[in-house]
């Protein structure tokens, strides 16, 4: 609500400031009509807006001075000078209130009655001193808010990069040529400036996601109204930024999700009483940033959507076969409702029932590089959630090469990385398009080189295969020459012949200045011929429940700053920082890092810092941060070799062989108990151990360790009885058997409360090693 009481007061500003000229003129010549619509426009722009900000003085004396101008463009009353005079005696108030409203203060108690009355027709008022308000405006305080438009952003943006990349090259210069001290002290000031402008540029471009939000309850409170039902709004995260241009693109998604969830979501008042929920239904609208991720969820206590009903539907039209159908998990049922025209709605209402449109949904969602994903229980409500990109023009992407030509994709797109001579991987012809088996899992398979037409003078069998997911589900392998850095990029719009390839989504620029294209994954798998629809329905559900997805460990494998060769799961990685030496400091008894305007645990530094710049990764389970530090990334690769888990607990938990080559797996779980919490051969029949599939800190954090200890851990797809169930969910402990409750706070509850915090390790081990012992024979 702040920043739209400074847009108003910004606005009105520019109003007065422009209309300083009119005021003057009109009193001189009453009869000047365009003066007259300038004036106008302004008290009714005032006018409405005071309504919205629960401004009544400033929306009577608008509201007032609006009927008496309407009157005079009508024609029905003469612009005489008392009429004149007691329009300029409002504007004068009108300014004198807004000044007050920029300082923050409270508007005071006042009588305006005798400005109103002055008014009325044949009323005598005082003529009030020409452009008063722009001088009461004048004198408060210097503007502080200023409109520009987003192409001169972007232009003002695009020149920093160049700066950037300019600066890179003349640090390489000056790392070729001797130099004296007075400039490299120089050179680095600059750099830091260029760092610190960098960064303010892109700050203008963030907005509050509360300006989307605020239109929320009015649209919710008038669809309940004429539905019959009440629904109670619960907005959280209004205080999260996120690009200005991504507001708008998310904003017809966002509105069509929820106009769903209040029209086929939520049952009316007799159907929830008779299910034993309350009259009034819950939506609940949260915005959490996830490293360079913003994570909107819709949630609704609703009736939920039957994944069954969806199969049913969905071989009514012909859109699976029978077999495949049998074979879907529940989240894959829950998926079938992206399908266009595939809606389980017992009626169509003009306001659309859920699952009309939500191709159209996912289609704008996926053309920002944003990925939708539903969550579904039926009769207790359900969850979609957008996940888009923190901003339009900064991305995360891996740079691959053929030959000497560079290209980048982006990594939100990325499943894994493996190498066509693995053990694990094999290549095969069918029908006369690439197959690309990966641990006995088929996916398609292209390659690149023959994509772009360029001459590949590595052996297919050498390449590396780069598994994409673009957004919506679909799988395929990308066969590449080499693989490089992963990084953050810049991305601009490419020319409009390049974006007409279909195969681009922008471009950038390499330090030394070389151009970049950045990759639209689907638009390479269409010019590549892949048919991704059919083929990804087809490779999920072909070779039954052992899928690649639960096989393969996605590692992002780097050097440590002592040159250890070491690997972390990639899912705990949100990004790649670099920072000063000067930025790693001791702080309240450990290693901190500050990173931006947050200041987190550092972990890694196992060897001398050096006296420059380290690299440290950003690692998150979700709701906290801790930094990593290391010397460089190697590659993004898969744990295919057996595991040799390591004799005691540390920072490193296990060794085996990644790309042929020995790489010690680094503990995650370790790391954030050791910095934030509680210190702390397989049998011939492993026990099995359930673990939410849909829980990131589930899978990358407490996996490892569940492993470690000798359980086969298996997700919600899994129909059979397990031997544990690991849960946050209380609900869910009452109706499994043998259970751990997780808990997120250090403190129990209270004495009834058997549940273990999270990073309680000892606590864990001795939970886990005890279920284990009691197992079902």
């Amino acid at each position: 609500m702040d920043d739209l009481i400074a847009d108003f007061v910004a606005e009105s500003r520019e109003m007065l400031e422009a209309l300083g000229g009119e005021i003057v003129a009109w009193e001189a010549n009453p009869d000047d009509r365009a003066r007259l619509d300038s004036i106008f426009r302004f008290v009714h722009t005032v006018k409405g807006n005071c309504g919205f900000f629960e401004f009544p003085r400033l929306e009577a004396l608008s509201h007032a001075a609006e009927d008496a101008l309407a009157d005079v463009r009508a024609g029905r009353r003469q612009p005489d000078v008392p009429l004149v005079s007691a329009v300029l005696a409002i504007i004068d108030r009108i300014g004198e209130m807004i000044a007050i409203i920029e300082r923050g203060e409270k508007l005071p108690e006042g009588d305006d009655s005798g400005l109103i009355e002055a008014l009325e027709p044949g009323a005598e008022g005082a003529a009030a001193p020409a452009a008063a308000a722009v001088a009461e405006l004048a004198r408060g305080a210097a503007p502080r808010t200023i409109r520009l438009s987003v192409g001169l952003l972007d232009r003002v943006m695009s020149t920093v990069s160049d700066m950037v990349l300019a600066r890179n090259e003349l640090a390489r210069r000056l790392r070729e040529t001797s130099t004296d001290v007075s400039v490299d002290g120089a050179f680095e000031r600059l750099s830091s400036i260029i760092a610190e402008m960098r960064d303010a540029i892109t700050r203008t471009r963030m907005q509050r996601i509360e300006n989307l939000f605020v239109a929320l309850p009015r649209m919710v409170r008038d669809l309940s109204a004429e539905l019959g039902k009440q629904v109670l709004v619960d907005i959280e995260g209004g205080d999260v930024e996120l690009d200005r241009e991504m507001i708008e693109m998310i904003r017809d998604p966002l509105t069509h999700i929820i106009r769903n969830a209040v029209d086929h979501g939520i049952e009316g008042p007799a159907e929830r009483l008779k299910a034993g929920k309350r009259e009034i239904g819950i939506l609940s609208v949260s915005a959490r940033q996830s490293g360079n991720q913003i994570l909107i969820d819709i949630q609704d206590d609703g009736r939920g959507i039957d994944g069954k009903k969806l199969v049913a539907k969905a071989l009514d039209v012909g859109l699976l076969e029978r077999d495949d159908a049998a074979k879907l998990t529940p989240r894959e049922q829950l998926a079938l409702i992206f399908e266009a025209g595939l809606s389980t709605a017992k009626e169509v209402t003009a306001i659309s029932g859920r699952g009309v449109g939500m191709d159209v949904v996912r289609s704008n969602v996926e053309r920002i590089g944003g990925i939708v994903e539903v969550d579904s229980v039926p009769g207790e409500g359900t969850r979609m959630t957008l996940r888009v990109p923190l901003t339009l023009t900064i991305i995360p992407a891996l740079t691959v090469s053929i030959g000497s030509h560079h290209f980048a994709i982006p990594r939100s797109a990325i499943v894994e990385i493996v190498r066509a001579n693995g053990e694990s991987v094999t290549l095969d012809t069918l029908g006369g398009s690439g197959v690309a088996t990966i641990r006995g899992k088929r996916v398609p398979e292209v390659a690149l080189a023959d994509i772009l037409g360029l001459k590949s003078e590595m052996p297919e069998n050498e390449r590396n295969l780069v598994v994409l997911r673009p957004a919506g589900g679909d799988v395929y392998a990308l066969a590449v020459e080499r693989i490089h850095d992963h990084e953050e990029l810049v991305v601009k719009p490419a020319a409009p012949q390049v974006m007409a390839t279909g195969l681009y989504a922008g471009t950038t620029l390499a330090d030394d200045g070389s151009p970049i294209l950045l990759f639209d994954p689907a638009g390479l798998a269409e010019v590549g011929g892949v048919k991704l629809e059919t083929q990804d329905r087809t490779a999920r559900v072909a070779d039954g429940p052992s899928t690649m997805a639960a096989q393969a460990v996605s590692v992002l494998l780097f050097r440590g700053l002592d040159g250890g060769r070491r690997a972390l799961r990639l899912g705990v990685v949100d990004r790649i920082e670099e920072v000063p030496v000067s930025a790693i400091k001791p702080g309240a008894g450990q290693l901190r890092v500050q990173l931006g305007e947050a200041i987190l645990p550092l972990a890694g530094v196992n060897a001398d810092l050096g006296d420059e710049k380290v690299r440290v990764f950003r690692l998150n389970d979700g709701v906290h941060e801790i930094g990593y530090a290391f010397r460089e990334v190697i590659d993004l690769s898969t744990i295919e070799s057996d595991v040799i888990p390591a004799e005691n607990p540390g920072e490193i938990s296990a060794v085996t062989l990644i790309a042929g080559e020995p790489a010690e797996l680094v503990d995650a779980h370790w790391l954030f108990s050791n910095h934030l919490g509680t210190a702390a051969g397989k049998p011939s029949e492993q026990p099995l151990c359930r673990l939410p599939s849909g829980d990131p800190w589930m899978q990358n954090l407490l996996r490892p360790i569940v492993e470690s200890v000798g359980y086969r851990v298996v997700g919600d797809e899994h129909d059979g009885e397990a031997d544990l169930v690991i849960t946050s969910e209380r609900k869910a402990a009452a109706k499994a058997g043998r259970t751990i409750v997780l808990r997120a706070e250090p403190e129990a509850a209270g004495a009834k409360d058997d549940s273990i915090y999270r990073y309680d390790r000892a606590g864990l081990l001795m939970a886990l090693k005890s279920a284990g012992s009691g197992r079902r024979k």
